[in-house]
């Protein structure tokens, strides 16, 4: 098990998912963020069935970083109650994973 996370949320529209993401990435939070083609998302809010086109995104993140990360996602997001989801990433690349530690590791020790 590494301390790689992924982070997945959704976002209304294409610009407000780019401005989160960017934001993230500048901040350290993430090492990256990947932006996906808009999905049409079902759902029950507020004791209706709802549907929404969203744009999802998958943050590359660290255990350090995550508290951050999250606190930023939800000050940033449109949402009353966003979605996020973090998930462990048990393998990968080696050299992929210590670049995600470099890359948000800048954030944790400078904060």
């Amino acid at each position: 098990m590494t301390d790689v996370l992924l982070v997945l949320t959704t976002l209304p529209d294409a610009a407000t998912a780019q401005r989160i993401a960017r934001s993230l990435v500048e901040a350290g939070q993430a090492a990256c963020v990947s932006i996906g083609a808009p999905v049409r998302s079902i759902y029950t809010w507020q004791g209706a069935i709802e549907e929404a086109d969203e744009v999802p995104l998958a943050i590359k993140t660290t255990v350090a970083a995550y508290d951050a990360l999250e606190s930023a996602l939800r000050a940033l997001h449109p949402y009353d109650l966003p979605e996020i989801v973090a998930l462990p990433v048990d393998r990968g690349l080696p050299a992929y994973l210590q670049w995600v530690g470099e890359m948000t590791n800048t954030y944790t020790k400078t904060r």
